[in-house]
């Protein structure tokens, strides 16, 4: 019998090799799923509800110690309060069993729309002490109006209660008819208690944000919009939702990749790389790199440009790609894992100013890599990889394995912060359930079966 040559096996062999790696690809995906589902019902979830529910005040507790006791400083702000809201009903969503989700969601939105909304002008409030009395000068900002409404829009998504949806929609026409510029478009951020833009003036501190628009208020008014949108798709939200879109991805986004922060009306960058290190260093928080928030508007861009329908939008995909490219290739710890807080391209050369690595961007940037390997799985980004650093990093510097929820930023280089409160006015749990929900789905889903 005549022997035939082995050559003829080798494409069946490749076809088993690759199958069997494929499965062990979705093994592993599969595993890491069931650890993020662990971290975020019995760790995150579990550490913060219903324990964070104010019963006596309203509302939700901002400040809890290390080992989840209360704080001392309770003053409760909008963002905080409206991203509690969103998280319980999105929690709700998922776990109906669940009754203090449900519960906390609906306690949310009272508190919300009887002590943040102002009954006589409109509009939320920025801040309130625990009792619900007004702190400050009762300005306001288009940021924490954003977070209201993007609460209430959850809010009504889970409950289907028709206040909820009215208030969300009062607030909208409320920042729109005050805050939107109609000439350079987008939205002032600093604003009178009436809604009236607040302007710069010769005598406001060159540090200061007071009276620029900015990236940030910008991307999470796009959130918000995204939010109110999938639950009540009216023409002018629309328009805004494109709007903002269009202008975060053509305006904001550099060629490079990175956000600019700050920027004056007009939309002309704040910039303040002509001058010396010594005033670059002074005036940091107005102009640097921020890869978390470069990697999180590149998810928010993609999210939105699906919920306008447009389905074949490659240019936010290729900038939003862009947007996590520099992100790796310049504000990323290659030895154990994590995004940079901060960098500055000096008159010298591209620098890492700020080597700490907070939580929030961790986890926008876990979520951001999970989405590039869906939509380019063979990039030489390797990002499935990068999110396998990225989870291990985080599981072994942020995640508080003795008492619980997320440190505020990785234990690597602040050891001191496995002592610091877990909760604050800007630390809750938004940024980081998120995040989790999200890789969990993306980890569970098998393109194979959604092929066929």
């Amino acid at each position: 019998m005549k022997l035939q040559p082995l050559s003829y096996l080798l494409p069946i062999l490749m076809l088993f090799a690759c199958q069997a790696k494929n499965k062990s690809v979705e093994e592993k995906k599969l595993a890491i799923a069931n650890e993020l589902e662990g971290n975020l019902t019995n760790s995150v979830l579990a550490s913060w509800y219903p324990k964070a529910i104010d019963s006596i005040d309203g509302g939700f507790f901002s400040a809890f110690t290390y080992d989840f006791k209360l704080a001392e400083n309770q003053d409760k702000m909008i963002v905080t309060q409206a991203r509690h809201t969103w998280t319980n009903a999105k929690a709700a969503i998922r776990h109906p069993e669940i009754s203090y989700f449900e519960f906390g969601a609906k306690h949310g939105f009272e508190f919300l729309r009887d002590k943040f909304w102002d009954q006589e002008k409109g509009g939320f409030y920025w801040l309130l002490d625990k009792e619900g009395n007004v702190k400050g000068d009762s300005t306001k900002t288009a940021y924490g109006n954003a977070f209201g409404i993007f609460g209430l829009a959850a809010y009504y998504e889970q409950s289907g209660d028709p206040a909820g949806l009215e208030l969300a929609k009062k607030a909208f026409y409320w920042l729109d008819s005050n805050a939107h510029d109609p000439i350079h478009k987008g939205y002032y951020q600093h604003l009178a208690r009436d809604g009236k833009p607040l302007t710069r003036t010769p005598e406001t501190p060159s540090t200061s944000d007071f009276g620029y628009k900015d990236q940030n208020s910008s991307i999470h008014i796009l959130e918000a919009f995204t939010e109110l949108y999938q639950v009540w798709p009216d023409p002018l939200l629309r328009d805004r939702l494109e709007e903002m879109l269009f202008l975060i991805r053509d305006k904001i986004v550099t060629e490079k990749g990175n956000l600019t922060l700050f920027l004056y009306p007009d939309w002309t960058p704040v910039s303040f790389a002509d001058s010396s290190e010594q005033i670059i260093e002074s005036h940091h928080l107005l102009d640097h790199l921020s890869f978390g928030h470069d990697v999180e508007t590149a998810f928010l861009m993609i999210e939105a440009s699906h919920i306008l329908g447009f389905n074949h939008d490659t240019l936010t995909h290729q900038i939003a790609k862009k947007m996590v490219d520099q992100a790796l290739d310049r504000g990323w710890d290659e030895s154990t894992g994590g995004f940079y807080d901060e960098a500055y391209d000096f008159k010298t050369g591209y620098r890492v100013t700020h080597d700490t690595k907070n939580w929030w961007a961790q986890a926008e940037g876990m979520n951001a890599l999970l989405l590039m390997d869906e939509l380019y799985p063979n990039d030489p980004h390797r990002y499935f990889e990068k999110f396998e650093k990225l989870w291990s990093y985080t599981d072994t510097y942020l995640i508080d394995h003795e008492f619980g929820d997320w440190y505020s930023g990785g234990i690597d280089k602040q050891p001191e912060l496995k002592t610091a409160n877990k909760g604050n006015i800007w630390k809750s749990v938004y940024h980081h359930y998120r995040s989790l929900d999200h890789c969990i789905h993306r980890l569970r889903k098998n393109p194979a079966l959604e092929n066929q």
